[in-house]
Protein backbone atom coordinates (compact mmCIF):
# COMPACT_ATOMS: atom_id res chain seq x y z
CA UNK A 1 0.00 0.00 0.00
CA UNK A 2 1.49 3.57 -1.07
CA UNK A 3 1.28 6.29 1.23
CA UNK A 4 -1.62 7.96 -0.74
CA UNK A 5 -3.45 4.66 -0.38
CA UNK A 6 -2.63 4.85 3.46
CA UNK A 7 -3.61 8.31 3.82
CA UNK A 8 -6.80 8.57 2.67
CA UNK A 9 -7.59 4.74 4.67
CA UNK A 10 -6.60 6.94 7.32
CA UNK A 11 -8.79 10.24 6.77
CA UNK A 12 -11.97 7.34 5.67
CA UNK A 13 -11.34 6.05 9.26
CA UNK A 14 -10.95 9.55 11.01
CA UNK A 15 -14.32 10.95 9.60
CA UNK A 16 -16.02 8.21 10.58
CA UNK A 17 -14.55 7.86 14.36
CA UNK A 18 -15.20 11.40 14.05
CA UNK A 19 -18.84 11.86 13.57
CA UNK A 20 -19.93 10.69 16.37
CA UNK A 21 -17.99 12.52 18.69
CA UNK A 22 -19.00 15.87 16.41
CA UNK A 23 -22.69 15.43 16.83
CA UNK A 24 -22.00 15.18 21.03
CA UNK A 25 -19.44 17.65 20.95
CA UNK A 26 -21.88 20.18 19.08
CA UNK A 27 -24.78 19.16 21.50
CA UNK A 28 -22.46 19.82 24.82
CA UNK A 29 -21.36 23.64 23.22
CA UNK A 30 -24.47 24.81 22.87
CA UNK A 31 -25.34 23.61 26.17
CA UNK A 32 -22.48 24.78 28.34
CA UNK A 33 -23.01 28.33 26.12
CA UNK A 34 -26.43 28.99 28.61
CA UNK A 35 -24.16 28.30 31.13
CA UNK A 36 -25.26 24.50 31.92
CA UNK A 37 -22.58 22.09 32.91
CA UNK A 38 -23.58 18.49 31.81
CA UNK A 39 -20.93 15.34 32.46
CA UNK A 40 -23.26 12.79 31.72
CA UNK A 41 -22.99 12.44 28.38
CA UNK A 42 -20.99 9.62 28.38
CA UNK A 43 -24.24 7.91 30.05
CA UNK A 44 -26.21 9.31 27.55
CA UNK A 45 -23.99 8.46 24.34
CA UNK A 46 -24.50 5.07 25.75
CA UNK A 47 -28.05 4.79 26.23
CA UNK A 48 -28.35 6.29 22.42
CA UNK A 49 -25.95 3.75 21.44
CA UNK A 50 -28.04 1.03 22.91
CA UNK A 51 -31.89 2.46 22.15
CA UNK A 52 -30.87 3.05 18.60
CA UNK A 53 -29.27 -0.41 18.28
CA UNK A 54 -32.07 -1.43 19.54
CA UNK A 55 -34.77 -0.22 17.79
CA UNK A 56 -32.82 -1.25 14.17
CA UNK A 57 -32.61 -4.65 15.33
CA UNK A 58 -36.06 -5.06 16.36
CA UNK A 59 -37.57 -3.31 13.23
CA UNK A 60 -34.70 -2.77 10.25
CA UNK A 61 -35.14 1.13 10.19
CA UNK A 62 -32.27 2.90 10.61
CA UNK A 63 -34.03 6.24 10.59
CA UNK A 64 -36.18 5.36 13.25
CA UNK A 65 -33.44 4.42 15.19
CA UNK A 66 -32.22 7.63 15.04
CA UNK A 67 -34.97 9.62 16.12
CA UNK A 68 -35.59 6.85 19.40
CA UNK A 69 -31.72 7.56 20.42
CA UNK A 70 -32.36 10.75 20.03
CA UNK A 71 -35.60 10.86 22.59
CA UNK A 72 -33.71 8.64 25.06
CA UNK A 73 -30.99 11.55 24.96
CA UNK A 74 -33.33 14.26 25.42
CA UNK A 75 -35.25 12.36 28.41
CA UNK A 76 -32.02 12.23 30.17
CA UNK A 77 -31.15 15.78 29.49
CA UNK A 78 -34.47 16.52 30.77
CA UNK A 79 -33.20 14.82 34.29
CA UNK A 80 -30.10 16.44 34.51
CA UNK A 81 -32.30 20.38 33.27
CA UNK A 82 -34.58 20.33 36.46
CA UNK A 83 -32.28 18.92 38.96
CA UNK A 84 -30.08 21.87 37.71
CA UNK A 85 -31.92 24.13 36.57
CA UNK A 86 -35.29 24.05 38.37
CA UNK A 87 -34.17 22.05 41.90
CA UNK A 88 -30.86 24.29 41.56
CA UNK A 89 -28.43 21.18 42.09
CA UNK A 90 -25.22 20.73 41.84
CA UNK A 91 -24.06 20.27 37.87
CA UNK A 92 -20.93 18.16 38.68
CA UNK A 93 -22.62 15.80 41.13
CA UNK A 94 -26.35 15.98 38.40
CA UNK A 95 -23.91 15.03 35.68
CA UNK A 96 -21.85 12.49 37.43
CA UNK A 97 -25.25 10.87 38.24
CA UNK A 98 -26.57 10.51 34.68
CA UNK A 99 -23.33 8.96 33.71
CA UNK A 100 -23.59 6.32 36.27
CA UNK A 101 -27.40 6.08 35.61
CA UNK A 102 -27.03 5.71 31.97
CA UNK A 103 -24.11 3.63 32.16
CA UNK A 104 -25.80 1.37 34.29
CA UNK A 105 -29.54 1.07 32.45
CA UNK A 106 -27.24 0.55 29.10
CA UNK A 107 -25.05 -2.78 30.52
CA UNK A 108 -28.45 -4.34 32.17
CA UNK A 109 -30.87 -3.32 29.21
CA UNK A 110 -28.62 -4.82 26.84
CA UNK A 111 -28.40 -8.11 28.28
CA UNK A 112 -32.03 -8.25 28.52
CA UNK A 113 -33.89 -6.62 25.60
CA UNK A 114 -36.33 -8.78 23.80
CA UNK A 115 -40.25 -10.24 24.13
CA UNK A 116 -41.03 -11.12 28.14
CA UNK A 117 -41.18 -14.59 27.56
CA UNK A 118 -37.83 -14.48 25.17
CA UNK A 119 -35.57 -12.58 26.61
CA UNK A 120 -31.91 -11.99 24.80
CA UNK A 121 -28.45 -10.58 25.36
CA UNK A 122 -28.07 -8.33 22.44
CA UNK A 123 -24.00 -8.53 23.52
CA UNK A 124 -22.09 -8.78 20.27
CA UNK A 125 -24.79 -9.07 18.01
CA UNK A 126 -24.59 -7.27 14.85
CA UNK A 127 -26.91 -5.20 12.50
CA UNK A 128 -28.31 -6.76 9.05
CA UNK A 129 -28.16 -3.17 7.82
CA UNK A 130 -25.99 -0.02 8.65
CA UNK A 131 -25.48 3.77 7.49
CA UNK A 132 -23.31 2.69 3.95
CA UNK A 133 -21.45 4.99 2.58
CA UNK A 134 -22.38 7.23 -0.36
CA UNK A 135 -19.89 7.79 -2.69
CA UNK A 136 -20.36 11.00 -4.54
CA UNK A 137 -20.12 10.15 -8.44
CA UNK A 138 -15.81 11.90 -9.81
CA UNK A 139 -15.44 13.38 -6.28
CA UNK A 140 -14.77 9.92 -4.28
CA UNK A 141 -11.87 9.17 -6.71
CA UNK A 142 -9.73 12.61 -5.69
CA UNK A 143 -6.62 11.17 -3.97
CA UNK A 144 -6.74 11.83 -0.27
CA UNK A 145 -9.40 14.28 -0.52
CA UNK A 146 -12.58 11.59 -2.24
CA UNK A 147 -12.81 10.42 1.61
CA UNK A 148 -14.88 13.81 2.23
CA UNK A 149 -16.81 12.54 -0.05
CA UNK A 150 -17.41 8.87 0.53
CA UNK A 151 -19.06 8.96 4.11
CA UNK A 152 -22.27 8.01 5.35
CA UNK A 153 -25.72 10.40 5.56
CA UNK A 154 -24.95 11.11 9.00
CA UNK A 155 -21.75 13.19 7.94
CA UNK A 156 -22.63 14.29 4.94
CA UNK A 157 -25.24 16.04 7.14
CA UNK A 158 -22.23 17.96 9.58
CA UNK A 159 -21.09 19.16 6.30
CA UNK A 160 -24.28 21.77 6.47
CA UNK A 161 -24.56 21.66 10.36
CA UNK A 162 -21.34 22.68 11.69
CA UNK A 163 -21.36 26.21 9.30
CA UNK A 164 -25.52 26.81 10.16
CA UNK A 165 -24.24 26.06 13.85
CA UNK A 166 -21.44 28.49 14.00
CA UNK A 167 -23.91 31.05 12.04
CA UNK A 168 -26.84 30.57 14.73
CA UNK A 169 -24.53 30.99 17.47
CA UNK A 170 -22.73 34.27 16.38
CA UNK A 171 -24.31 35.91 13.86
CA UNK A 172 -27.89 35.39 15.15
CA UNK A 173 -30.11 37.18 17.81
CA UNK A 174 -31.06 34.30 19.17
CA UNK A 175 -27.64 33.09 19.28
CA UNK A 176 -26.73 36.47 20.92
CA UNK A 177 -29.43 35.38 23.48
CA UNK A 178 -28.15 31.79 24.08
CA UNK A 179 -24.30 33.50 24.78
CA UNK A 180 -26.12 36.64 27.49
CA UNK A 181 -27.43 33.60 29.09
CA UNK A 182 -24.17 31.42 29.82
CA UNK A 183 -22.03 35.00 30.43
CA UNK A 184 -24.62 36.54 32.35
CA UNK A 185 -28.06 35.48 33.45
CA UNK A 186 -28.65 37.93 36.10
CA UNK A 187 -28.83 40.96 33.10
CA UNK A 188 -30.72 38.11 30.57
CA UNK A 189 -33.50 38.03 33.07
CA UNK A 190 -33.22 42.02 33.54
CA UNK A 191 -33.63 42.36 29.62
CA UNK A 192 -36.48 40.01 29.87
CA UNK A 193 -35.20 36.82 28.72
CA UNK A 194 -36.54 33.55 30.37
CA UNK A 195 -33.22 32.38 31.32
CA UNK A 196 -34.60 29.09 32.72
CA UNK A 197 -36.36 28.67 29.44
CA UNK A 198 -33.40 29.13 27.27
CA UNK A 199 -31.00 26.87 29.55
CA UNK A 200 -33.89 23.78 29.35
CA UNK A 201 -34.44 23.95 26.12
CA UNK A 202 -30.65 23.76 24.51
CA UNK A 203 -29.93 21.25 27.44
CA UNK A 204 -32.64 19.29 26.04
CA UNK A 205 -31.05 19.97 22.67
CA UNK A 206 -27.78 18.66 23.70
CA UNK A 207 -28.61 15.79 24.73
CA UNK A 208 -30.56 14.65 21.53
CA UNK A 209 -27.44 15.10 20.08
CA UNK A 210 -25.43 12.99 22.22
CA UNK A 211 -27.65 10.37 21.63
CA UNK A 212 -27.11 10.70 18.20
CA UNK A 213 -23.47 10.90 18.91
CA UNK A 214 -24.10 7.52 20.23
CA UNK A 215 -26.06 5.72 17.63
CA UNK A 216 -23.90 6.79 15.65
CA UNK A 217 -21.31 4.22 16.95
CA UNK A 218 -23.79 1.62 16.93
CA UNK A 219 -25.64 2.30 13.74
CA UNK A 220 -22.93 3.41 11.61
CA UNK A 221 -19.09 3.21 12.98
CA UNK A 222 -19.24 -0.59 14.35
CA UNK A 223 -23.16 -1.60 13.61
CA UNK A 224 -23.65 -3.82 16.64
CA UNK A 225 -23.34 -3.61 20.59
CA UNK A 226 -21.40 -4.34 23.57
CA UNK A 227 -21.03 -2.83 26.85
CA UNK A 228 -18.79 0.15 27.38
CA UNK A 229 -18.91 0.66 23.49
CA UNK A 230 -18.32 4.26 23.98
CA UNK A 231 -15.12 3.48 25.55
CA UNK A 232 -14.67 6.70 27.19
CA UNK A 233 -16.06 9.01 24.12
CA UNK A 234 -18.58 10.81 26.37
CA UNK A 235 -15.65 12.19 28.42
CA UNK A 236 -13.54 13.32 25.55
CA UNK A 237 -16.39 15.37 24.29
CA UNK A 238 -15.98 17.38 27.58
CA UNK A 239 -12.27 17.98 26.66
CA UNK A 240 -13.52 18.77 22.76
CA UNK A 241 -15.99 21.87 23.96
CA UNK A 242 -12.90 23.34 25.74
CA UNK A 243 -10.35 22.59 23.21
CA UNK A 244 -12.86 24.47 20.89
CA UNK A 245 -12.95 27.48 22.70
CA UNK A 246 -16.81 26.95 22.95
CA UNK A 247 -16.95 27.65 19.40
CA UNK A 248 -19.49 25.12 16.81
CA UNK A 249 -16.87 25.79 14.36
CA UNK A 250 -13.70 25.03 15.71
CA UNK A 251 -15.48 21.51 16.72
CA UNK A 252 -14.96 20.20 14.26
CA UNK A 253 -10.88 20.56 14.45
CA UNK A 254 -10.82 18.20 17.83
CA UNK A 255 -12.75 15.94 16.51
CA UNK A 256 -10.75 15.25 13.51
CA UNK A 257 -7.47 15.18 15.48
CA UNK A 258 -9.15 12.63 18.61
CA UNK A 259 -10.55 10.53 15.43
CA UNK A 260 -7.86 10.79 13.59
CA UNK A 261 -5.49 9.87 16.14
CA UNK A 262 -7.73 6.98 17.37
CA UNK A 263 -8.04 5.78 13.49
CA UNK A 264 -3.65 5.79 13.07
CA UNK A 265 -3.25 3.90 16.59
CA UNK A 266 -5.42 1.38 14.88
CA UNK A 267 -4.17 1.97 11.41
CA UNK A 268 -0.41 0.79 13.40
CA UNK A 269 -1.10 -1.99 15.08
CA UNK A 270 -2.86 -3.49 11.67
CA UNK A 271 0.30 -2.91 9.82
CA UNK A 272 2.08 -4.52 12.68
CA UNK A 273 4.08 -1.34 14.51
CA UNK A 274 3.18 -3.18 18.19
CA UNK A 275 6.16 -5.02 17.17
CA UNK A 276 7.62 -1.60 17.84
CA UNK A 277 5.23 0.45 20.01
CA UNK A 278 3.86 -1.52 22.52
CA UNK A 279 0.16 -2.02 21.92
CA UNK A 280 -0.76 -0.39 25.24
CA UNK A 281 1.13 2.32 24.25
CA UNK A 282 -0.93 2.85 20.87
CA UNK A 283 -4.25 1.94 22.66
CA UNK A 284 -3.95 4.68 25.14
CA UNK A 285 -2.11 7.44 23.21
CA UNK A 286 -5.37 9.25 21.49
CA UNK A 287 -6.23 10.20 25.71
CA UNK A 288 -2.77 10.83 26.44
CA UNK A 289 -2.82 13.41 23.42
CA UNK A 290 -5.71 14.88 24.35
CA UNK A 291 -4.98 15.50 27.92
CA UNK A 292 -2.13 17.28 26.54
CA UNK A 293 -3.88 19.59 24.20
CA UNK A 294 -6.39 20.15 27.08
CA UNK A 295 -3.41 21.28 29.49
CA UNK A 296 -2.56 23.47 26.53
CA UNK A 297 -5.79 24.70 25.79
CA UNK A 298 -5.80 25.16 29.95
CA UNK A 299 -2.94 27.44 29.75
CA UNK A 300 -4.17 29.77 26.78
CA UNK A 301 -7.57 30.27 28.24
CA UNK A 302 -5.66 31.81 31.62
CA UNK A 303 -3.69 34.13 29.17
CA UNK A 304 -6.21 34.84 26.98
CA UNK A 305 -10.05 36.26 26.95
CA UNK A 306 -12.69 36.79 24.98
CA UNK A 307 -13.30 33.83 22.50
CA UNK A 308 -10.82 31.79 24.38
CA UNK A 309 -12.84 32.09 27.77
CA UNK A 310 -15.39 29.75 29.03
CA UNK A 311 -19.16 31.46 29.30
CA UNK A 312 -18.72 33.30 33.07
CA UNK A 313 -21.77 31.82 34.56
CA UNK A 314 -20.98 28.08 33.47
CA UNK A 315 -21.71 25.67 36.38
CA UNK A 316 -23.58 28.15 38.45
CA UNK A 317 -27.37 28.16 39.49
CA UNK A 318 -29.52 31.03 38.56
CA UNK A 319 -31.65 31.94 41.90
CA UNK A 320 -33.71 34.54 40.23
CA UNK A 321 -37.05 33.54 39.58
CA UNK A 322 -37.49 34.24 35.64
CA UNK A 323 -40.37 34.79 33.42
Amino acid sequence: MNWIDFTTKLLAATLAMGTSLTYATLGEVFTEKTGILNLGMEGIMLMGALSGFATAFSTGNLYLAIIVAMIVGASFSLIHAFLCISMRANQVVSGLAITMLGTGMANFLGQRLGPASNKFNLCGMNLATKFDNIAIPGLHKIPVAGAFFDVSVLTYALYLLIPFAWFFMYKTKHGMVIRSVGENPRTAAAMGISVSKIRYIYTVIGGMFAGLGGACLSLSFTPSWNDGMTGGKGWIVIALVIFSAWNPGRVVIGTLIFGGITSLQFSLQAAGFEMVIPTQFLAFSPYLITLLVLTAMTIINQKKKGSYASPAALGTSFAIDDK
